[in-house]
């Protein structure tokens, strides 16, 4: 029998695997077609202070092995999820959920973290500093570790709840963030986001994305992941949740390895809707192959 159980910043989780924010709805979109109690938890959609309509279509294109999207963080506004769509997610999920947050300023995420900070069944909150898709916030807050340690020092204030920062691959240096975060109060870091990318139609000769750039997700951004949480393993003392490029059981155990603690599922979520509950279901399949009996016992044993 082997246990799936990880501990992430001191809440239990029934196995690691977590809906990547932006890939998931509000998750109670996903309850329709599975019993959404299977994941570890889920990261619910991009939140800000206001209401974002995001950026002009078409927001998508495909890629070999991956995807661009630059959707810019559309959101009914913070208000509006406590009050609609959380409690949608209450009736069909009953573990703590993680509330990402994206902001424009030190001040929106601030009083964005301060509303759900009131929302009881939030476990964590996923502090977004490296969103690619948006212009004026997101990313510009997580390429400069000053900025970086000052946005977690300023929602450190707000809440006592487990802060995770999610920290851009398009940086020189992700491990100078990650200590700037640690050091800012972070109790783990998410990485990695997207890759910054583009596509341009043949026929039009123009960008495809209104957007012009967009963030790269998918199978080929793995071995990014992978070397970048290996980085960050080795120079900070919290939890690393990893992501990039997960498809199946196999990509998790390796992140793993490489140093996560729990394992967010992205772009696989908008390929197969059933993605994360089918590497929950393959996990002990997988995990018995390797001679793996806990998956806590194996968070960094690539080290």
């Amino acid at each position: 029998m082997v246990n799936t159980k990880v501990k992430l910043c001191g809440i239990e989780l029934d196995n690691p695997i977590i809906p990547a924010s932006g890939t998931f709805g509000f998750g109670y979109e996903f309850a329709e077609l599975y019993d959404i109690n299977i994941l570890g938890s889920l990261s619910f959609k991009g939140t800000t202070l206001e209401p974002r309509f995001g950026n002009p279509c078409p927001r998508i294109a495909e890629c070999d092995s991956g995807m661009l999207n630059a959707v810019g963080l559309q959101n009914p506004g913070v208000d509006k999820v406590i009050k609609t769509e959380l409690p949608k997610l209450r009736e069909v999920f009953r573990k703590p959920s993680m509330a990402n947050v994206s902001g424009f300023s030190l001040e929106e995420y601030v009083e964005t973290v301060r509303k759900l900070d009131t929302v009881e069944d939030i476990g964590w909150f996923e502090i977004n500093i490296s969103c690619p898709n948006v212009h004026g916030g997101g990313m510009s807050f997580g390429t400069s570790p000053k900025m970086a340690e000052t946005v977690t020092r300023a929602v450190r204030d707000v809440t006592k709840k487990p802060i995770i920062i999610k920290l851009s691959p398009n940086v020189t240096d992700i491990v100078s963030i990650a200590k700037a975060c640690e050091e800012g109060g972070a109790d783990g870091v998410s990485l990695i986001n997207t890759l910054m990318g583009m596509r341009i139609s043949l026929k039009t000769r123009r960008p495809i994305i209104a957007n012009k750039t967009g963030g790269f997700s998918g199978p080929a951004i793995k071995p990014v992941a992978v070397r970048m949480i290996y980085q960050v393993y080795d120079a900070v003392n919290i939890p690393i949740v990893g992501m990039g490029g997960v498809s199946n059981a196999e990509d998790v155990i390796e992140l793993m390895l490489a140093g996560a603690t729990a394992v967010e599922v992205g772009a696989a979520n908008l390929v197969n809707p059933y993605a994360s509950r089918d590497i929950i279901l393959d996990l002990p399949r997988v995990m018995e192959k390797y001679g793996i009996k806990s998956l806590e016992e194996i968070i960094g044993g690539a080290h």
